[in-house]
């Protein structure tokens, strides 16, 4: 199996939304996705095996910020280092366009996507009380911020 990671097109959209509303209990409609491919400030990505999308992810940048917007990968191809992959894609991009602080928001009880973003270095810096339905719960804020030295440090960067 060979996955390609690649910019989203148009192409992958009704895809894309198929696996998003698969996955998450408040899913982006198709058009939601559509308007993020015409932004000049949202970046998506897909995992794509043959034709198959694997998984995909996407980033919203401000000047100096990227908000990780979706991490979604099909269950079928879980534990195989797609969302590390994309999530590494989406700092290199941000980096190249002089982004330095990634946030993001993730489910409290979503243990395996918070243990990735730890590992990718990401620390909680807050909580959204009630922030998703169905079930409603509580969202786990998490930066990345790559002008922090003690995030350097974990990284193996001195100033």
């Amino acid at each position: 199996m060979d996955i390609q990671l690649r910019d989203m097109v148009s192409a992958d959209l009704f895809k894309v939304a198929d696996l998003e509303r698969r996955l998450f209990s408040d899913p982006w409609s198709i058009d939601s996705f559509r308007g993020a491919l015409r932004s000049q400030n949202q970046v998506f990505l897909v995992c794509d095996d043959d034709g198959t999308i694997a998984g995909y992810c996407g980033m919203l940048m401000v000047p100096g910020e990227g908000q990780i917007l979706n991490v979604a990968v099909d269950e079928n191809y879980r534990r195989r280092g797609l969302a590390t992959e994309m999530m590494n894609s989406m700092v290199d991009i941000g980096t190249t366009n002089e982004v330095f602080l990634y946030t993001l928001e993730v489910r409290e009880s979503n243990a395996p996507a918070l243990a990735l973003y730890k590992s990718l270095g990401f620390v909680p810096t807050g909580r959204r009380k009630g922030y998703y339905k169905n079930p409603e719960e509580d969202a786990i804020l998490m930066d990345l911020d790559l002008t922090d030295p003690n995030t350097l440090k974990r990284f193996g960067i001195e100033d």
